[in-house]
């Protein structure tokens, strides 16, 4: 099993913050999303918020490629979608390179 660590900043404001939050309760995620994170060898997906950073936690498979699941999501209409209506509420982290929404953090430390 593989884990990846992103992150990503939200609008600073506190009701459309509220409104991504919504959005983001399982009863409210698109069944096309749900899918589409699932078929792609993710096992298990979170995200954590505090003030308007976000960061989200994957946990996938070994034959998981975080480019293909990019490139996968890129060609899917319900995916690019939710990515729309999404950044509504995020903006680009300044250490984003071109395109690049969610950043891949570095794994610094691990126990055990």
């Amino acid at each position: 099993m593989k884990t990846y660590c992103l992150t990503l900043d939200l609008q600073e404001d506190r009701s459309l913050i509220e409104e991504y939050k919504r959005h983001h309760r399982r009863e409210n995620i698109w069944p096309e999303v749900i899918e589409s994170i699932l078929s792609q060898g993710v096992l298990s997906e979170s995200i954590y918020l505090l003030g308007s950073r976000l960061v989200m936690i994957l946990q996938t498979t070994d034959e998981f490629d975080l480019e293909a699941k990019v490139a996968a999501d890129a060609e899917n209409a319900k995916m690019r979608e939710w990515e729309s209506l999404m950044w509504k509420y995020q903006k680009l982290l300044p250490s984003s390179r071109s395109g690049e929404k969610w950043v891949l953090m570095e794994n610094i430390f691990e126990l055990p």
